[in-house]
């Protein structure tokens, strides 16, 4: 068996730096295990930054005139992959067509945009969600079909961050953010300029239409939080920098989707403890796994009782990072992330067969 795998990222560029170790396989979706599983992989060639309409329709000449045969599409969005979906749900593609859904599906207010979106979305033969929160509110909409939705456990490259812990041998001290997408920037320097706790934060100059030099300047760190600019994907150098730090933190502001996630993930597997905006999407339960606090949106003084409290137990935090590294292990991890995906294509390829 042999699937199609398409990525929004540059994947010839992260193949290149996984082969370096300078890149954790998890940012492939499991992809690169499935090989070990039975299933051989053709690598969809990447261009980015080309207007959407241009895109979808290389994209879809890629797909419709591979020369290597294959038996179904894999993907990690469906952005790009518009015109192979709709052909899918006509009937005019063949082959199964699988995906990672991001956000929970919705209904639209707009009747024909509705009636679109219920055609658009039968060339789904599977959906893969990151949390069972995800799932129910996406089967709140017609165009969810419970036979086609699957919990999927996207995990981290273990092996990738077991060289980085190896690497190191510094001590672990003060707290770090390196998410971009919707941070709660303002919540998170209030509450820290009240502690005093080192804070490192890591994220871009302009991301999703925010300028955070911007909201920086509206929202000035103390002296103990520092800001570094970081452009592009450099999980590698990010995760050294991480390691080095005794705890996590992910302030975001409210959404209904996984913000945060890969952060999340990251710090399971380096065994940090977690503050967490209580995104009820995520799939971690902080709390009940005793592997980190989370704190309601945009609440300072939770926030701020938060870090004291890591800062007072740091015995506590330790035990914390330890029990999110066995959560790694036995949940979140790109080996049993790749075992469910060729779970999920397999049977996509089967009943597409009968």
């Amino acid at each position: 068996m042999k699937v199609y795998f398409y990525h929004t990222q540059d994947i010839a560029y992260i193949r290149k730096r996984m082969e370096k170790g300078e890149f954790p396989a998890h940012f492939l979706y499991g992809a690169t295990g499935l090989p070990a599983n039975g299933i051989e992989v053709v690598w969809h060639r990447s261009r980015l930054g080309l207007p959407r309409w241009r895109m979808m329709l290389r994209n879809a000449w890629l797909i419709l005139t591979s020369r290597e045969h294959f038996d179904a599409v894999y993907a990690t969005h469906y952005r790009g992959l518009e015109l192979i979906v709709l052909l899918r749900a006509l009937r005019l593609f063949r082959r199964p067509v699988v995906i990672w859904h991001h956000q929970p599906v919705i209904t639209s207010p707009s009747t024909w945009r509705e009636r679109f979106g219920r055609l658009f979305y039968r060339g789904f033969d599977r959906m893969i969600f990151f949390s069972q929160k995800l799932i129910d509110d996406s089967l709140r909409s017609p165009k969810a079909r419970p036979g086609r939705v699957v919990l999927g456990h996207w995990g981290a490259d273990l092996r990738f961050y077991d060289r980085v812990m190896a690497a190191g041998t510094h001590e672990r001290t003060g707290f770090i953010s390196t998410g971009k997408e919707l941070r709660d920037m303002p919540t998170l320097v209030k509450a820290f300029n009240r502690t005093g706790a080192r804070l490192d934060i890591y994220t871009g100059r302009n991301t999703g239409g925010v300028n955070y030099e911007e909201v920086f300047a509206a929202n000035p760190p103390a002296e103990n939080i520092t800001v570094h600019y970081v452009n592009g994907l450099c999980p590698y150098e990010l995760s050294m920098k991480v390691d080095r730090a005794a705890c996590v933190v992910i302030c975001c502001k409210e959404t209904k989707y996984t913000v945060g996630l890969t952060t999340v993930v990251e710090a399971l597997a380096l065994g940090l403890p977690v503050i967490c905006s209580r995104n009820p999407q995520i799939p971690v339960d902080f709390d009940a796994e005793g592997c980190g606090i989370t704190v309601p949106y945009y609440d300072v003084d939770g926030w701020e009782k938060a870090v004291r409290y890591i800062t007072d137990h740091s015995d506590e935090a330790r035990e914390m990072g330890r029990r999110g590294r066995r959560l790694a292990e036995r949940l979140f991890n790109d080996e049993r992330c790749s075992r469910e995906v060729a779970g999920v294509l397999c049977e996509a390829v089967e009943e597409n067969r009968r």
